[in-house]
């Protein structure tokens, strides 16, 4: 059995053993054609990326390290979901703890024994010491409408002041000069919480940025853990060894000792700069806004180190990888507070915290939605925008089964619940306003006819609606308006003997999604449908990668969401009939993100090259 990986150029060595690196030899420009070359590797399924000469610098770049479900399970030395599975059942049966639960679970315990970091007095990170000189390093500019050149795989360690718990978080960060960059501390984030309170007493946050770590810490840093749990301490069960770390020189924190780069420095009080706009996971640019500034002290670095990148933007790119195996290992362990729930998942196609699909085995009536208000006030959870409960029966991840469910079991009168004026992801543009906007909880759970624990008194239970489902069929009845230009429904298909029917159609139009919904809310449409979402015209609607992307981020729930009927009942909504979102882009989003075909042409002309 191999050891685990305490350093990432380690982690390199062992995937290029294993045909996971490709060295480019080519100079490649760390502005844009970086990006498109990453970018068209990860979707072609290829491997992590070193790029020996960016042009102008004599720093190698490194990209897609965790860019497959086989390297990070190279990296952990087991699949995530494995992992997680076996995490959740030692936590089942440890309390009380015995000797036989130990034993059945060695292999737990010893990764749990890694839990406390180990502080070394010498480290690689600190071959070489000088003062900041970002300059140096091939920071990328990854799309064309960046504010510049930003550090996008930072691992920054702070400590609250008072209790001096750390976080490790990643945070962009936009390089303003050699030694002032941004910190863009989104809500909802640990390093953002730290600067909070040292600012309330107008004292400086002292900060250090790792960049270029293992395999395991990297995991931990973007994973969405408890506050009070320690991301090195995390990362050492991830790993099955302790994290190794160092005390920085100029400020009062231990950080990654194996790291190729450290900075350090402090984040004032009071102090903000525009930082922005950037190329962000939601597949937008997110606009500029003013941020704290990271003061650079001190710059150290191993000999000959490595700067490392990655790139966000329209799904599907690495994070989608990394979200998925923090979510496997994690997500499991929602069982201990919702015993009730079976399994979990956000969707990268959304940016994760744009839709979450809970499955509950519900044992009372509308348990579900109790659960559901429950997820959406848990940590960074509650950044979510839009969940769906279905019966545990159904795989969350299969989003056409989820909408199938939808079609059988979704009435808006009883299952549909809007949460307005909630906090909201700082990177969420859909509401117009930064870090506010709405929030909704779709019900699907299967309401079983006669079942004890739903029956209400003077109540029926609802018996699932007779499948009438057709495919569109292109008549005025289903195209009401001209300014539609294409349309589609999700497969049928056959699920536990019963037939599931098309819960979602999808609208490809050209004019204004909300008088198009109008008109179609008032024309007949199949039983089935109880979900009707019209995407603007750079959506490919056949893709469902692409459908859940161009609906899941483009809707404020409490502005472009409507019903066939809305009435008011004292103070309350009462909706009824089939839904509609209007997910076309509107004036005031920001625009979509697209290499310019220049860059494009530019890669193309190499690409077979790049490869010999």
């Amino acid at each position: 059995m191999r050891p685990p990986f305490h350093s990432l150029r380690d982690f390199l060595l062992f995937l290029e053993q294993e045909g996971e690196l490709r060295r480019i030899g080519a100079e490649v420009d760390p502005a844009l054609e970086a990006t498109e070359i990453a970018v068209r590797s990860l979707r072609e399924g290829g491997p992590a990326l070193l790029f020996e000469k960016p042009s102008g610098f004599s720093i190698p770049l490194v990209m897609n390290v965790l860019s497959s479900e086989r390297r990070i399970e190279l990296g952990l030395g087991l699949h995530p979901h494995e992992l997680g599975q076996r995490l959740l059942r030692f936590a089942e049966e440890i309390i009380p703890p015995s000797l036989k639960t130990l034993r059945t679970h060695c292999a737990i315990v010893r990764r749990g024994l890694a839990f406390r970091p180990r502080v070394v007095p010498r480290a690689p990170a600190y071959e070489t010491e000088q003062r900041s000189a970002l300059g140096e390093f091939p920071v990328l500019t990854c799309w064309p409408g960046d504010g510049g050149r930003f550090i996008t795989l930072p691992q920054v360690v702070t400590e609250d002041i008072h209790t001096h718990k750390r976080n490790i978080g990643m945070y962009r960060m936009q390089v303003f000069d050699d030694e002032t960059t941004g910190m863009h501390w989104q809500i909802q984030k640990g390093g953002g919480f730290h600067y909070y309170t040292a600012e309330k007493q107008n004292l400086s946050l002292p900060a250090a940025v790792a960049i270029g770590t293992d395999p395991a810490l990297l995991l931990a840093t973007v994973a969405p853990l408890p506050e009070a749990i320690d991301e090195a301490a995390f990362a050492g069960f991830l790993r099955g060894e302790r994290t190794r770390m160092t005390r920085a020189r100029t400020v009062p924190l231990d950080v990654p000792a194996e790291a190729e780069i450290i900075l350090e420095g402090i984040v004032p009080p009071l102090e903000r700069r525009r930082e922005g706009p950037f190329g962000d996971h939601f597949g937008h640019y997110s606009a500029a806004s003013d941020f704290p500034v990271f003061h650079i002290t001190r710059m150290a670095h191993r000999r000959n180190p490595i700067y490392a990148a990655t790139v966000v933007g329209r799904p599907p790119m690495e994070d989608r990888f990394l979200g998925n195996a923090t979510q496997e290992i994690l997500g499991p362990l929602i069982k201990l507070i919702h015993p009730e729930i079976t399994d979990l998942w956000a969707y990268y196609e959304a940016g994760f915290h744009n839709l979450l699909v809970l499955s509950v085995d519900e044992r009372y009536h509308k348990e579900a939605m109790k659960t559901a208000v429950s997820i959406i006030g848990e940590g960074q959870l509650s950044l979510t925008k839009c969940v769906i409960v279905v019966d545990s029966r159904v795989n969350v991840r299969d989003f056409k089964a989820v909408m199938g469910e939808v079609s059988q079991w979704f009435d808006p009168h009883e299952d549909f619940l809007l949460l307005p004026r909630v906090p909201l992801d700082t990177l969420d543009f859909t509401s117009y306003t930064m870090n506010l906007g709405s929030k909704m909880v779709i019900d699907a759970t299967r309401k079983d006819a006669g079942a004890f624990l739903h029956a209400r008194p003077g109540a029926e239970s609802r018996e699932p609606s007779e499948d009438r489902t057709h495919a569109p069929a292109g008549g005025d009845s289903t195209t009401p308006s001209a300014d539609i230009r294409a349309l589609t429904a999700l497969d049928s298909r056959v699920t536990d003997g019963n037939l599931v029917g098309k819960g979602l159609l999808i609208l490809k139009v050209t004019g204004g999604g909300r008088e198009v919904l109008a008109k179609v809310l008032r024309s007949p449409l199949p039983d089935a449908v109880k979900i009707v979402a019209a995407v603007g015209m750079d959506v490919d609607i056949h893709s469902g990668e692409d459908t859940i992307w161009g609906i899941f981020t483009r809707f404020d729930a409490e502005r472009d969401v409507m019903f066939t009927r809305t009435e008011l009942a004292g103070i309350a909504a009462v909706y009824g009939g089939v839904m509609a979102i209007d997910a076309t882009w509107k004036p005031g989003y920001p625009e979509a993100l697209r290499m310019p075909e220049e860059v494009i042409r530019r890669v193309d002309s190499r690409w077979q090259s790049l490869w010999r």
